[in-house]
């Protein structure tokens, strides 16, 4: 009975999920359901349930996973801060005497706005808001110019630091350290987040160059598409411009991300850094004042400075006269840190942009947890059905061995993105198949960045694809949705394409992390 129900079960998720009711309760309902039908029919051991408040308590107290509602309030107070509009317009007069130099700007910008904020509905707003109006009102095509906003806004989910990115790492490393227990090593070896990170970083800038090759390319064949800017709309921009638009989030950027792949900070210390430089910037936009920004920069090089000169460590009755003068320098520039940042949050607190970061920072936390949860009694619950064995037995029977099996996965999350998005797919499937996968001997970073990389075409796949309706949200109404869906088609091919092209060469993703981490 048991092979009966878990076929049903998963069957019965799918379609109770088109109904559009909140996945997490048709998770938690779902499995409720088949976990009591189980036992009616004596295929189920409601025993197995004990695992679930013990995988709850390792969910709510991971350190990793601590890191999601700091990069949340990162990409948010970002958002808030306004760098976008800067970004914007900065790169398109840059770009504009260029056939397609707008499009060219637009997936800049959505690179660097990956990179410091991750956050897919802030960005394709923003982009939406400024640089559609712009692009049609230097006769661009208007879908090709939806294409091109929707597909740099979804860049945040393949280049980290991203939220997808975190919470894929911590499945991954669980289904990894599964596959080994079940081929009986016990010697377990992990898989890390900022492996992770490291492993998506050069299939990203990969996918940003080939939309950008993309755009002049299309531009240059089609001149009528993605005309150059008229000589008095161009304007004239400085290098100063170009630094004040490019220095925040480059050094946003180079501390959080950089500090990650140096081995310095853990994913989860170097969000805070970026929740922190967050706030500073934001508060730079609220006040004319740059003294908070000076203080900060100066004290956090005084820090990197003294920590890499000299031993900081507090209570040693053998430290030198030398090292107690550094340990009262390092004081004075934490004290100095902490003026700037307290003077970012006042601020940020009394114009109420503090109290809106906070309140959508617990929102989106809220929800990616509450997931989680559903998730993992989900997975309980069929794990008890046989689900797994069924998955197994149908994954190993698969012509082309670990080849075939990792297509059909990466053909079935492909099509899930068209009803499901990212966190649903992730949380669901790949606690499901990923052990299974990686009993196969295939490299778990690969197999990770191969799924983000596929993830992300979920945001721009009809009829649910988010970054869809955030444009449709924004656009002027004489953009019509067939016109989005047009423009977005051609993206999404060029996705698959890099998804193809890092299937095919492994060390796109291997490389660097063997080179940062020894992996």
């Amino acid at each position: 009975m048991g092979g009966v129900l878990d076929i049903l079960m998963f069957a019965t998720l799918c379609v109770a999920i088109l109904t559009g009711f909140p996945v997490v309760f048709i998770l938690t309902g779902t499995a409720l359901l088949f976990g009591a039908l189980g036992w009616a029919f004596g295929a189920f051991t409601p025993a197995l349930l004990g695992a679930l408040p013990p995988r709850i308590f390792g969910t709510m107290t991971s350190e990793v996973l601590v890191a999601i509602p700091l990069f949340v309030f990162m990409g948010i107070m970002l958002e808030r801060s306004k760098i976008a509009e800067e970004l914007l317009e900065t790169m398109g007069r840059l770009f504009g005497s260029v056939r397609g130099g707008l499009a060219v700007s637009v997936s800049v910008v959505g690179a660097l706005l990956a990179a410091s904020t991750g956050i897919v509905g802030a960005t394709v707003v923003t982009m939406g808001l400024m640089a559609l109006p712009a692009m049609l009102r230097n006769r661009y095509d208007a879908g090709f110019a939806c294409g091109t906003i929707c597909a740099a806004g979804t860049l945040g989910q393949i280049i980290p630091p991203s939220t997808v990115m975190v919470i894929l790492g911590e499945i991954i490393s669980a289904a990894y350290q599964q596959a080994q227990l079940a081929q009986g090593r016990f010697s377990i070896t992990t898989v890390s987040v900022g492996q992770l990170f490291a492993g998506s970083l050069l299939p990203g800038l990969m996918l940003v160059g080939i939309y950008i090759l993309y755009q002049l390319a299309i531009a240059w064949a089609r001149p009528d598409l993605a005309p150059a800017l008229p000589r008095d709309a161009r304007g004239r921009v400085t290098r100063a411009e170009i630094l004040d638009a490019l220095a925040p989030p480059i050094v946003l950027i180079v501390a959080v991300l950089g500090s990650i792949l140096g081995g310095i900070a853990t994913p989860t210390e170097a969000a805070a850094v970026g929740a922190a430089g967050a706030t500073l910037l934001a508060a730079r936009r609220l006040s004319p004042a740059r003294w908070p920004q000076l203080v900060a920069l100066a004290s956090v090089a005084g820090l990197v400075t003294l920590a890499s000169l000299f031993d900081l460590r507090l209570g040693r009755a053998a430290a030198t006269a030398g090292e107690r003068a550094a340990i009262l320098g390092a004081a004075a520039c934490a004290a100095g840190l902490a003026l700037a940042l307290g003077h970012a949050l006042r601020l940020t607190f009394r114009t109420g942009v503090l109290g809106g970061v906070a309140r959508s920072t617990t929102t989106i936390t809220a929800m990616i947890f509450a997931m989680l949860i559903g998730a993992t009694l989900f997975a309980l619950v069929f794990r008890g059905l046989g689900g797994d064995d069924m998955v197994h037995a149908a994954l190993s029977s698969l012509p082309g061995g670990a080849a075939g099996a990792i297509a059909v996965v990466m053909a079935a999350i492909f099509g899930l993105g068209f009803f499901l998005d990212f966190v649903e797919i992730a949380i669901i499937v790949i606690p499901i198949v990923g052990p299974i996968i990686l009993q196969m001997d295939v490299d778990p970073i690969w197999f990770g960045v191969l799924i983000a990389v596929n993830l992300q075409t979920s945001f721009l796949t009809p009829p649910f694809g988010f970054s869809l309706f955030y444009l449709r949200g924004v656009a002027p109404r004489e953009v019509r949705t067939g016109q989005i869906y047009r423009g977005v088609a051609p993206f999404v091919g060029l996705q698959l394409a890099a998804l193809a092209l890092t299937a095919l060469h492994p060390p796109l993703a291997t490389w660097l992390p063997r080179v940062l981490f020894g992996r």
